[in-house]
């Protein structure tokens, strides 16, 4: 908007007599990119062994071998360990294909290629991280979600259909805890582990007891700095791209697990700048091949909560 002017005063600018030009930023507007977790809560052992659209990776498993009794002089019953591979099916695409004029290119006054590619990546990765952590809930162990979850006890209320459980800053460690407990009693590696929280929820950790750095041993408190870090031996991710379920209320999705749990394996196969065939302008297009696959159940568990 123009400086206002008074009754009778020329007006110089663009829309004006033209004296007074409008003058185009040089730098783009930042944006801003919901934060993907995807491959931070996941192996990706296999992710070099994929090429293209439709691949099929073997996994190879480690089979369970039989314990048995013992007595002095009996005969040895012996077996021949076998198990059955698991196959990781690259099944999944995604593209993106935009057309950049010539001229437009030329008079820009920024590297419109470059940008809107740079883009076009980081859109892919958020529609990609928000497809596999909504399907991966419903493949955990139901030992693991629910209203009696835990594989030895069934003592804890992780929520359910119809009854999600609200999480208060009063009781959101109590149920990081139970969620480490769950993992605990399906035997575990304490290393590895991972909860992919959402804003609101780490918020709530904020407003927690670790507030108090004498309470977590940090020399400064996560109020104070900001970041959560690690609680109960899980590494916590904050993601906008969790499973939202509109039941009664908004309840998200709350994955928790150990990367061992999940696979997945991702490559970008083509990225390619052709002549468009209509105008006077190149065509840049990608194609990202991917796809994923619960390895271990038990090693993934589901809190299903709300505000």
């Amino acid at each position: 908007m123009s400086l206002p002017r008074a009754a009778g005063m020329p007006d110089y600018t663009a829309s004006g007599s033209g004296f007074i030009p409008e003058i185009w930023s040089g730098k783009l507007l930042i944006k801003f990119y919901d934060a993907t977790v995807l491959t931070a809560i996941s192996n990706t052992d296999y992710e070099g062994e994929i090429k293209n659209h439709g691949d099929k990776v073997k996994i190879r498993t480690v089979p369970d071998i039989t314990i048995r009794d013992y007595i002095k002089g009996q005969a040895l019953t012996s077996e021949r360990p076998e198990s059955d591979p698991l196959e990781l099916l690259i099944d999944k695409g995604k593209y993106f294909n935009f057309v950049i004029d010539d001229v437009d290119a030329y008079q820009a006054d920024i590297k419109l290629m470059d940008k809107w590619s740079t883009d076009a990546s980081e859109q892919m990765k958020i529609k990609i991280d928000t497809e596999v952590l909504a399907a991966v809930g419903a493949q955990v162990s139901a030992e693991n979600k629910g209203a009696t979850a835990g594989r030895k006890s069934a003592a804890f209320d992780l929520g359910a259909s119809a009854a999600p459980v609200q999480i208060t800053k009063t009781n959101v460690l109590d149920y990081l805890v139970d969620c480490g407990t769950v993992l605990d009693e399906q035997n575990i590696p304490e290393t590895g582990r991972f909860v992919v929280i959402p804003a609101w929820m780490a918020g709530l950790i904020k407003k927690s007891d670790l507030k108090d750095a004498s309470l977590t041993g940090d020399g400064t408190s996560v109020l104070r700095n900001g970041r959560i870090g690690m609680i109960d031996r899980f590494e916590l991710f904050s993601s906008n791209n969790i499973k939202v379920t509109v039941d009664g209320v908004n309840c998200y999705d709350v994955l928790f697990g150990h990367s061992l749990g999940l696979t997945f394996a991702s490559q970008i196969t083509k990225t390619e700048t052709l002549r468009a065939e209509s105008t006077f302008g190149d065509i840049i297009r990608g194609l990202n091949v991917y796809g994923f696959k619960v390895l271990k159940e038990q090693a993934l568990g589901l809190l299903y909560a709300r505000k």
